[in-house]
C-alpha cells in the first residue's frame, strides 16, 4: 500500500479544487456565440451526431466526445457552426463547453498530486496547481468547444499516472491492485491523448523513456532476479504498449461505424473507401464494371488524398500560361468533375467499344465540352511541369487534345474496369504524364489543388483511377464487393491525415505564430472579436517567471554535474545517497522529468514545416509551471520556516494580483482597446505585439 496523505495535503488539495472551479466555470456560457475554432470542432460534433462523414486532420476520439457530451445534454446536431462571432440564438451549447471546461478543470488537481508525488512536499505542489490556476491563457483554452482542453486532460493524467506506477514500484507495491490500476491508467491515458491529436506521441515518449529508465533500474538491481526484471517488463509492455494500441483501433472502429453516411469528405478518400459510406455514389452502386468510349466518366487521383480531375469556365489569368480554362483537382463531390471519354480520331459510336490499355483518347469536360489539353507552356506552379488547360469548342479541338491511357504493368489490349484498374495519361505529343502536384493555387484557382503535366512520367503521383461510370449502354454490376474491410480503411485515415497535416496553410487574415515567440508570451490570439473581446495570452508572471526557473533549473543542473565531475573520490564519497537528503534527491529527480517533459512538448515544433500556433505551446507550458513550483520550493527548502512561508505568500499574492489584473482577456472585454485612457485595460499592454 502507498503511504497516506497527511491533512495538510488534503486541505490544500481541496483549496485547489475550490480555486479551480471558481476560476473556470464563471462566465463559461459567455459570449453565447461562435469563439474561433468553436466553428470547427462544435460543426464536428454535430456531424457525429448526424453520422456524417469528414475529413478531419487530427484523430477522432475529442471530436467524437464533443459530439457525445453535446448530445447527451440535448443539442441535437442541426447548429451550423458557420464562422466565428454568430450568435447561437437558443442553441444547446453549454453542455459542450461544460464538458470541456470540466475536463480543463482536471488538469490542476492532477498535477497537484503529481508534483506532491515527485517531491513529497505540499508546498512545491501548491505553487505548480497556483501557476496553472492564476494563468489566464489556460483559463481561456480551457472554457470553449476545443480539442485542447481534452489534449491536455489526457496528457497530464498519462504523466500522473507514469508517476503512481513509479511510487509503487518504488516502494515495492509492484503486482499489486493499485500498481495494476495505475498501470492500465497510464496506458489507457496514453491511447486517449494521441486519439485526440498526434501530439500526443510527445507524451508517449516522455512515458516510454520514463519506463525504460524504470526497468534499466530493476535490472541492475542485484536483489532482483533475472526473472522478475522480466515480469516487470512484460507487464510494462502489455500496459503500456498493446492495450493502448488496441483502444486506438477501438477508438477509430467506433469512428468508422458512426461516421457511415457520405459528407463533404468523402473526396479525400479512395473510391474503395467512399463505397462504404451511406448515400455516396458508390455505395451499393450498380455501373457498368468496364469502361467503354462514350461514358461519362470521373477520374480520381490515386494518391492518398487525391481529388477528382475537375474544370470550369473560368480561365487562367495573365501570367498562369496560356490563357486558356483552368483544370484542377477537387476533393469534393461535383458536376464540374465529370468526362467524356471520345476517340482521338471518331466522334460516332455506332457500336460499343471498351477502352483498352495504350488507347489513345480525347477527354471532352461534360460542362464545359472543352477538351483536356497540354502544349510547351509552363504550369502556374510546378515550372518545371507543363500547363495542362481545357481547349476548343464543343469538343473540337487539336492534336494537343490527344492522350494515351497506359495501365501500368498492364497485358496489351487490357479492357480498363471501373475503380480498381489504375492508369497514367501520357500526351501523346509532349510525352508527360497527367499529375497532380498537390500544391493549392491562388484565389484565382479558388485554391483548388494544380494540375499539370510532369516530363518525368514515372510520377507517382500520375496514377488515375475511374471512380463513376454511366453508360447507358453497357450492363451493370453491384459494387458492394469493392468495399473495403476494417484495417484497410483505418490504413488509409492515417494516410490522408498525415498528408492532411503536413500541408496545412493558415487561412486567410489567421495570426500565426513560431516557436520561439512562444515561452516569451510574445502575441496573443483573438478568440473573439467584434464589442465582446477574449484574447488568448499568458499572464505574463507566469510565463515569464516560467523562463526564469527553467535556466534555475538548468544552472543548478549544470553546475551540479560539473562538480561532480571534478570531486575527489573523498568528496564522491559524501554524494553518495545515504549522504544526501532524501528531499534534495526527490526535488531534482522530480524537476528532471518534468524539463524533460517540456523539452518533448517544446523542441520537436522547431522542426516542423505545418503551420503553427501560439497554443501550440500549452502543453510546454504544463511541465514548466510544474518545474516552477519544485524549483521555488527546492530553493527554498533549507530556509527556516518562516522566510519560506514569506515566499511562498509572496509568490501566491503576485500570481493572484497578476491573475485578477489579466482576467478581462479570459472574461471578455467591452469598450476601447487597451492603448487607449479610457480602457480598462490601459497600461497593460507590456509589449507592442499584444493586440488586446
Amino acid at each position: 500500500m502507498m503511504p497516506e496523505k497527511s491533512k495538510n495535503f488534503w486541505f490544500w488539495f481541496v483549496v485547489v479544487i475550490i480555486l479551480t472551479a471558481i476560476t473556470r466555470f464563471y462566465k463559461v456560457k459567455e459570449p453565447d456565440h461562435v469563439c474561433w475554432d468553436e466553428t470547427h470542432f462544435g460543426k464536428m460534433g454535430s456531424w457525429y451526431i448526424n453520422r456524417t462523414f469528414f475529413f478531419d486532420v487530427h484523430p477522432p476520439l475529442g471530436k467524437m466526445l464533443i459530439g457525445l457530451s453535446g448530445k447527451l445534454t440535448g443539442y441535437n446536431g442541426t447548429y451550423p457552426f458557420e464562422k466565428p462571432g454568430d450568435k447561437y440564438n437558443g442553441t444547446r451549447y453549454e453542455g459542450m463547453r461544460i464538458f470541456c471546461t470540466t475536463l480543463g478543470s482536471l488538469i490542476i488537481p492532477m498535477a497537484f498530486d503529481t508534483v506532491h508525488d515527485l517531491t513529497k512536499s505540499t508546498e512545491a505542489a501548491l505553487i505548480s496547481a497556483s501557476y496553472l490556476i492564476f494563468d489566464v491563457g489556460m483559463i481561456t483554452l480551457n472554457q470553449y468547444i476545443l480539442l485542447d482542453p481534452l489534449l491536455l486532460f489526457f496528457m497530464v493524467g498519462s504523466v500522473w499516472g507514469m508517476v503512481k506506477v513509479t511510487k509503487c514500484t518504488i516502494l515495492r507495491n509492484s503486482y499489486s491492485t493499485q500498481w495494476w490500476f495505475w498501470l492500465f491508467l497510464t496506458g489507457t491515458m496514453l491511447a486517449c491523448t494521441i486519439s485526440v491529436k498526434f501530439v500526443g506521441l510527445f507524451v508517449v515518449l516522455l512515458v516510454g523513456l520514463n519506463t525504460i529508465h524504470q526497468l534499466w533500474i530493476i535490472l541492475g538491481d542485484i536483489e532482483i532476479s533475472a526473472v522478475e526484471s522480466l515480469k516487470q517488463l512484460i507487464c510494462r509492455a502489455i500496459a503500456l504498449i498493446i492495450w493502448p494500441i488496441f483502444l486506438y483501433m477501438v477508438f477509430f472502429y467506433i469512428h468508422l461505424q458512426v461516421l457511415n453516411r457520405s459528407g463533404n469528405g468523402d473526396g479525400f478518400y479512395s473510391s474503395a473507401f467512399q463505397s462504404r459510406l451511406i448515400g455516396n455514389s458508390l455505395y451499393n452502386a450498380s455501373m457498368p464494371e468496364k469502361v467503354a468510349f462514350g461514358s461519362i466518366v470521373t477520374l480520381k487521383n490515386h494518391k492518398t488524398g487525391g481529388g477528382y480531375l475537375h474544370s470550369h469556365y473560368h480561365l487562367y489569368p495573365k501570367g498562369a500560361g496560356a490563357r486558356q480554362q483552368q483544370i484542377t483537382t477537387y476533393t469534393h463531390k461535383d458536376e464540374n468533375n465529370k468526362w467524356i471519354i471520345k476517340p482521338y480520331k471518331v466522334d460516332e459510336y455506332k457500336k460499343v467499344k471498351m477502352l483498352k490499355n495504350g488507347d489513345l483518347i480525347r477527354l471532352m469536360h461534360f460542362s464545359t465540352k472543352r477538351n483536356l489539353h497540354s502544349h510547351n507552356e509552363p504550369a502556374p506552379i510546378t515550372k518545371k511541369h507543363l500547363q495542362v488547360t481545357g481547349y476548343g469548342e464543343s469538343g473540337m479541338g487539336d492534336t494537343n487534345d490527344v492522350w494515351k491511357i497506359i495501365i501500368p504493368g498492364g497485358k496489351d489490349n487490357e479492357t480498363l474496369l471501373t475503380v480498381t484498374t489504375k492508369f497514367t495519361l501520357i500526351h501523346f505529343l509532349q510525352n508527360c504524364a497527367l499529375t497532380s502536384s498537390g500544391k493549392q493555387l491562388p484565389k484565382w484557382g479558388f485554391e483548388q489543388a494544380e494540375v499539370s503535366c510532369n516530363l518525368n512520367v514515372r510520377d507517382t503521383n500520375a496514377f488515375w483511377n475511374f471512380e463513376d461510370n454511366i453508360n447507358e449502354k453497357l450492363s451493370k454490376v453491384n459494387f458492394e464487393v469493392y468495399a473495403p474491410g476494417f484495417f484497410e480503411r483505418f490504413m488509409e485515415s492515417h494516410a490522408v491525415m498525415f498528408q492532411g497535416n503536413a500541408g496545412l496553410k493558415p487561412k486567410d487574415g489567421e495570426i500565426t505564430s513560431r516557436p520561439w515567440q512562444w515561452p516569451i508570451n510574445y502575441k496573443g490570439q483573438f478568440f473573439s472579436g467584434s464589442e465582446y473581446r477574449i484574447y488568448l495570452l499568458g499572464n505574463p508572471f507566469v510565463w515569464w517567471s516560467n523562463l526564469l526557473f527553467l535556466l534555475t533549473f538548468t544552472s543548478f543542473y549544470s553546475v551540479e554535474a560539473i562538480r561532480n565531475k571534478r570531486r575527489k573520490k573523498t568528496q564522491i564519497d559524501e554524494l553518495k545517497p545515504e549522504n544526501i537528503t532524501v528531499i534534495d534527491q526527490d526535488h531534482m529527480k522530480g524537476a528532471s522529468w518534468l524539463f524533460t517533459g517540456w523539452i518533448f512538448h517544446y523542441l520537436p515544433f522547431w522542426a516542423m514545416g505545418r503551420v503553427l500556433y501560439f497554443h501550440h505551446y500549452f502543453p510546454a507550458l504544463i511541465f514548466s509551471s510544474m518545474l516552477t513550483g519544485v524549483m521555488f520550493d527546492y530553493i527554498f527548502i533549507k530556509s527556516t520556516s518562516w522566510i519560506r512561508h514569506i515566499a511562498i505568500g509572496t509568490l501566491l499574492s503576485i500570481l493572484a494580483y497578476s491573475f485578477l489584473l489579466f482576467s478581462p482577456l479570459s472574461y471578455g472585454m467591452t469598450g476601447p482597446m487597451a492603448n487607449e485612457p479610457s480602457s480598462t485595460m490601459y497600461g497593460l499592454k507590456w509589449l507592442e505585439t499584444w493586440e488586446f
